[in-house]
Order: C-alpha cells, then structure tokens, then sequence
C-alpha cells in the first residue's frame, strides 16, 4: 500500500513539474476608503512585475465574460484585477442589471476602482507607474470617470461607455485615452462621442476614437442579448486594445 501511495505521490510532482506554467487567479480584497472593495485578481505566468490593469465590469455584474477579459490580459503580460463593483451581486436579465447599475452609488464605484489602483500599486509583483483600465458599457463610462481622478492612470480603454462633458473633468484627464464605438449605438450616440473626441483634442490630450459602421450597443460581447454582436468589429477593437496597452503600458 505504501508503495502505492509513493507511486501516485511521484506521478502527481511529475505532473506538477511537466505541465506549463498557468496564470494564477484568486479573489482579493482591498481598502475602499474606509470599506473594502474587492475582485477577482489575474496574475500572467513568469516572473513579475508585470504591467496591470483595471477590469471594470458592464452593467450585469463581475459575470463570467468579464472574468474571461481579465483572463485574456493575463496571456498577454499584464496583471489584470477585475472589480467587483456590485460586491457580489451579478445577474443575466436585463431588468435586474438595469436595477443593480441604477442603485450603484457613483462615489463608491469610483472610491472602489481608486481602491483596486492602490491595490496593485501595493503589489510588489506589479510595475505601479504601468497601470491602465478597461471597461465595457457601464465600465466604460467608470473607465472614463477614474481617469479624471486617478492623475496616475497610465492608459484607459472605454468600449461604447458613455463620456465626460464637463470641461473641468476632461482637462484633469491625463492618461492616453483609446476608445471602441458603435455608429448605430443611442446610447452614447456618435455625435456624443465625437464631441467627446473634439474636447480631448482641443486640449491637448492623447486620443484614439473608432466609431464602427454597423455596430450597436455592447457589440463586442457575444451574450449581447440585442443580438447586437459583431464579430469583426468585436476583434478589431481587441486588436486595438492590446496595441494601445503594449504602446503605453509595456513600453
């Protein structure tokens, strides 16, 4: 029997010694003011530190397909801490998301996404002057919000999140801003966009806006339950997301 169990014991640690080297994921908390926030944090394999980003959810909640994003930063080199804006609480039906983004208070988002800033900056497998953000829809439009409070934020990522108008917001903005829109989307609609665009321009601040013809709302998720996914524009603005990153981030 004990031979038996030494055979297992030597199959597993050769096991363990062969197989490749996967990112490491772990639920983590940190001070939100005087709160705590908390998420799912993605650490790529290697050796760190590694540049990192904020994952900010849609309006559904810290689901699976935002999991995923953070999960696919990690491949590409980057620390990437998905937020848990709505602590805990996520759902698939509209009405529902619509309640939870609703009964989100705006200064504890916010105080939560500064939270996550801090956080990896802390880390010491992070590289904390190489930190950015992403977010989809209701992420998008917080992606935009921390970068005109976190005067440190390296690169913000904003897919179809609706912007700032305030001149005073936009001019604190001081990271490179790159942002994915739909032509057919309400909701910002394009004419908000490009406004948005002309003010960052107009005050000197670096700015990459997409608009694509033929794509609505949420049109890089393919649970958009509008039936609104578009793959091709879906893969561009990856694409483009991770230039941006790499240009701002890694370099």
């Amino acid at each position: 029997m004990n031979r038996v169990i030494l055979a297992f014991a030597a199959a597993a640690l050769s096991a363990v010694v062969v197989s490749p080297v996967r990112a490491a994921e772990q639920n983590v908390t940190f001070k939100s003011g005087t709160e705590s926030g908390s998420g799912l944090l993605v650490t790529p394999e290697g050796k760190g530190p590694f540049p990192a980003v904020i994952v900010i959810q849609e309006w559904w909640g810290l689901d699976d397909w935002v999991k995923d994003q953070a999960r696919a930063l990690a491949k590409e080199g980057y620390e990437a801490l998905a937020v848990d804006l709505y602590h805990g609480k996520v759902t698939n039906k509209q009405e529902e998301a619509h309640q939870l983004m609703m009964g989100l208070p705006p200064d504890r988002a916010i105080r939560d996404l500064k939270g996550a800033y801090s956080y990896l900056a802390s880390r010491a497998d992070v590289k904390k002057d190489r930190i950015g953000a992403i977010g989809w829809c209701m992420g998008g439009k917080y992606t935009l919000e921390l970068a005109t409070q976190e005067p440190n934020l390296k690169a913000a990522v904003a897919y179809y999140g609706a912007p700032p108008t305030e001149p005073a917001a936009i001019a604190r903005i001081k990271a490179p801003i790159l942002g994915n829109y739909g032509a057919e989307d309400k909701g910002p609609a394009p004419e908000q966009v490009k406004a948005f665009e002309d003010a960052l321009k107009k005050a000197g601040k670096p700015v990459d806006v997409k608009i694509y013809a033929g794509a609505g709302h949420a049109f890089a998720n393919p649970n958009n339950p509008w039936k609104g996914y578009r793959e091709e524009a879906a893969k561009d603005a990856w694409a483009r997301t991770l230039a941006f990153f790499a240009k701002h981030l890694k370099a």
